[in-house]
């Protein structure tokens, strides 16, 4: 045979001769004497690791290389590692880019130390770690890369100074002192910078992404400054930072999002790409002057999140049968509404992205694109140029769309328009702010919509909001009173054959009982007796008791299944349906 490689230096200097890797993977995982040869060309052209080409060239995987590994330097391996429980005191005395730089990590627990690592070659890091850590004797365990970075990222998310703490720590004569901002997309857990407001709003960031917050407020009056996290929907105080640093912490902001921090009189937008150990965050900035300096929003978009799909929505298996058949219509309009922060977007992309094939042509116009989707084409609104959603609609149907979403139905220009387009064989998906289903058609005609056109467009209304689902760690059963159960329409009798939870609340749902959110439906059929009812009246209510007849479910009720089915509690429904 070849010769393989020459042999890497040993992690122990009185081991046996280390064996050739190239050898090793021959017999354990059957790479052949050519797909030898040819990634030893390779190395000899270019350089770099044996491993790392063959992995490169897809001929191994990472599995089959820690295997050979560690039957080469005589080494345990583990394709996961422990993030819980782990003492993280070494993120005080090591660099994070030092871990990183090198793949390896100290897991340090009651019990025993020992070092994981991607490279045992690495020989001189592993010294270098073990000295400084005063650990010489901890044993070596090999481990995907993926997984040591994950305990590294743990380890100095959870030591890093708190948010809190940077607040006690802030002086009076600190409030000004902002530096250079940092690079776009530089992770927040690897950014040393000592200046108070950079370190205050670096923590502000990763412990909202931490507590899974989608907004991040920073709202004063004349002597209080508060910053307060919207997590499942719902706001919460999260710290208060003294008032002599408001001015240096939304400057410090308006830097990160490229806006200009001496225009304080006016409105402004502005946009932060950031990365907080595995994430990368998209961050909508939005200021505006009120008395006694700037409001400021921060939306948080987390681009690693992946598009749900429509099993995934929580809708009941007929409405969603029932949907997913009409999704896949040639045409018609179908319409998705509730308030702002209910889902909709979340439902249309569902929608969109489960019938997006390569013989379909969707363009949607949205404000703002919230999601990339590869193979639809989105517009994004532009005020400042006039492309509203009426014109970029005119445009889209000269593109030879097979399906359309317009972000929402603002005026009647754009109903006309997106009314049109599904009458001329396209399939139209819109939002609009009403309360209910039934609330759309009445919405629409008073847009001045005639209803011989809506009956001829429309093809279902999905009505929907979102309500907290409790926390599997600490849900608990319990007897609710009987006016409680009236309010969300239970019985007794129903209530007795099901069990209905509540949260008690603990460190996993931040002690409010509840983590995540689902859906509650409200899906009305445009069959022909409501088509029929709708050219005679526009009556909200007529129309939806003439849809409760044909077999709607109302929000409500679908909440109330929920709160059966353990889901969420009583509260929840009652608060999202109450009107």
């Amino acid at each position: 045979m070849s010769k393989a490689a020459s042999p890497e230096p040993s992690l122990n200097p009185n081991m046996a001769p280390v064996p050739l890797l190239g050898e090793i993977l021959t017999e354990s995982c059957g790479l052949s004497e050519k797909d030898l040869q040819k990634a030893l060309q390779v190395q000899t052209e270019k350089g770099g690791r044996l491993g790392e080409i063959l992995m490169r060239l897809k001929l191994i995987t990472e599995t089959d290389l820690l295997g050979a590994l560690g039957v080469q330097w005589d080494l345990p391996v583990s394709m996961t590692l422990p993030t819980l429980n782990l003492d993280t005191a070494f993120t005080q005395q090591t660099p994070i880019q030092f871990l990183k730089k090198f793949k390896l990590t100290p897991l340090i627990t009651r019990e025993r130390s020992a070092i994981a690592m991607n490279d045992p070659s690495e020989f001189q890091a592993l010294d270098d770690l073990r000295r400084i850590l005063n650990i010489e004797s901890a044993p070596v365990v090999l481990a995907p890369a993926s997984a040591i970075l994950s305990v590294i990222n743990a380890a100095y998310d959870v030591s890093g100074d708190s948010a809190e703490r940077v607040i006690e720590d802030m002086q009076e004569g600190e409030a000004g002192r902002i530096l250079s901002e940092i690079e776009e997309t530089a992770d927040l857990l690897e950014d040393t910078s000592d200046a108070p407001v950079v370190k205050l709003v670096n923590l502000m960031l990763s412990q909202a992404v931490k507590a899974r917050a989608s907004d991040i407020h920073i709202e004063h009056s004349q002597h209080k400054l508060r910053i307060r996290y919207r997590v499942d929907g719902i706001l919460y105080d999260m710290l208060s930072p003294p008032k002599h640093v408001q001015s240096a912490l939304i400057s410090r902001i308006k830097i990160m999002a490229q806006m200009n921090i001496a225009e304080k009189r006016l409105p402004q937008d502005g946009r932060i790409k950031i990365r907080i150990a595995d994430k990368n965050i998209d961050i909508r900035v939005s200021t505006i002057p009120v008395a006694f300096g700037e409001r400021v929003v921060l939306r948080l978009l987390d681009k690693t999140n992946v598009l749900l799909k429509v099993t995934d929505l929580g809708m009941p298996d007929t409405d969603r049968a029932a949907f997913e058949e009409l999704i896949g219509s040639p045409h018609g309009i179908i319409l998705v509404t509730g308030p702002t922060g209910s889902g909709k977007t979340t439902t249309l992309y569902a929608a969109l992205s489960s019938i997006n094939k390569t013989d379909i042509n969707i363009i949607t116009i949205e404000d703002p694109i919230e999601y990339q989707i590869d193979g639809i084409g989105q517009i994004q609104t532009n005020a400042k140029i006039d492309l509203t959603f009426a014109k970029g609609l005119r445009s889209i149907v000269r593109q030879d769309p097979d399906v359309i979403l317009v972000g929402e139905v603002r005026d009647l220009e754009t109903a006309e328009i997106a009314i049109q387009s599904a009458l001329t064989g396209h399939l139209v998906f819109s939002t609009l702010h009403t309360n209910d289903s039934a609330g759309a058609v009445t919405r629409l005609i008073d847009m001045g919509i005639e209803p011989f056109l809506v009956t001829s467009s429309v093809s279902a209304i999905l009505a929907q909001r979102l309500v907290r689902v409790i926390c599997p760690q600490c849900r608990e059963p319990y007897t609710p009173d009987d006016e409680s159960l009236r309010k969300v329409g239970i019985t007794k009798e129903m209530a007795h054959k099901a069990t209905i939870y509540r949260g008690r609340g603990c460190s996993a749902c931040l002690d409010t009982g509840f983590r995540g959110r689902t859906g509650i439906f409200e899906f009305m059929l445009l069959d022909e007796k409501i088509k029929n009812l709708i050219l005679k009246t526009s009556d909200a209510n007529a129309i939806k008791r003439a849809a409760i007849e044909r077999g709607m479910t109302t929000l409500r009720r679908d909440g109330a299944r929920k709160v059966l089915q353990g889901v969420t509690t009583i509260e929840e429904v009652f608060r999202v349906t109450y009107q």
